[in-house]
């Protein structure tokens, strides 16, 4: 009876590789030529509320009639839905609370550390990192931020929806830091936050005008003394409560 003939050692060595390659994880190269484990993230889409990645920011009724440059946050998933802080014990999921986002900063995520296991810290945090909660993505970041703000009472002026994004940010260690506090996640979207439109710069800017003239009309210029006596007091409280008073701040 005559023998088959056998597979050539290189054909099978041929169709392990392409087995070998199939199963390894997909990954994208960045413009210096790195390999990270990282999806690709999707356009970002104001029509639909999609900010990938992104911190965004909107207008706050009557506060910031007063004072433009207070908002709500929120920060996003990897797929763009928002994620914000919008009352106590209450984590708002594609609902971003007070209208559309007016600004949005999209971040890098390879500014963050997600180690996979305790000796795969990229920062220089270590066992603090760990100790306040690490994660191994963006995303997992964000569900373990928001399951920890279901058990917070939301105040306006000691745990408010930057305190949230504050979290997130010290969880992902982003940008080497775990110092992300209400008032440089306040500074950060103001200063280096895109504008979505400019119908958002005037929704965001108009009733400040119009409370402003209707102010002078009536008052006169004590009133804008009062408006800059507001929004400095505003200013000084977060200051010094978030770097004075740390053990009311969230």
């Amino acid at each position: 009876m005559s023998r088959g003939r056998g597979v050539p050692f290189t054909d099978l060595k041929r169709v392990y590789d392409v087995e070998q390659a199939c199963s390894m994880p997909k990954t994208f190269q960045d413009d210096d030529g790195d390999d990270h484990d990282l999806w690709p993230l999707g356009e970002i889409d104001p029509k639909k509320s999609k900010f990938p990645c992104c911190i965004v920011w909107t207008p706050l009724p009557v506060v910031s009639w007063l004072a433009p440059f207070i908002g709500h946050v929120g920060l996003c998933r990897e797929d763009g839905v928002i994620l914000d802080f919008a009352g106590s014990n209450f984590i708002s999921v594609d609902d971003f609370a007070f209208g559309p986002p007016a600004r949005y900063l999209q971040l890098d995520r390879k500014q963050c550390c997600m180690p996979p296991n305790l000796g795969g810290h990229t920062c220089n945090y270590g066992y603090k990192h760990t100790e306040f909660g690490t994660a191994v993505t963006w995303d997992d970041a964000l569900s373990a931020s928001a399951r920890s703000c279901e058990h917070r009472t939301y105040n306006l002026f000691t745990c408010n929806c930057h305190s949230f994004v504050a979290n997130c940010l010290n969880r992902l260690c982003y940008g080497g830091s775990m110092e992300w506090k209400m008032v440089n996640v306040a500074v950060l979207i103001l200063t280096r936050g895109k504008w979505v439109s400019a119908s958002s710069v005037v929704r965001s800017f108009l009733p400040c005008a119009v409370v402003t003239c209707l102010g002078v009309l009536l008052v006169g210029w004590p009133f804008l003394i009062g408006l800059f006596s507001f929004s400095l007091l505003l200013v000084a409280w977060f200051i010094i409560a978030t770097y004075c008073f740390k053990n009311i701040m969230c």
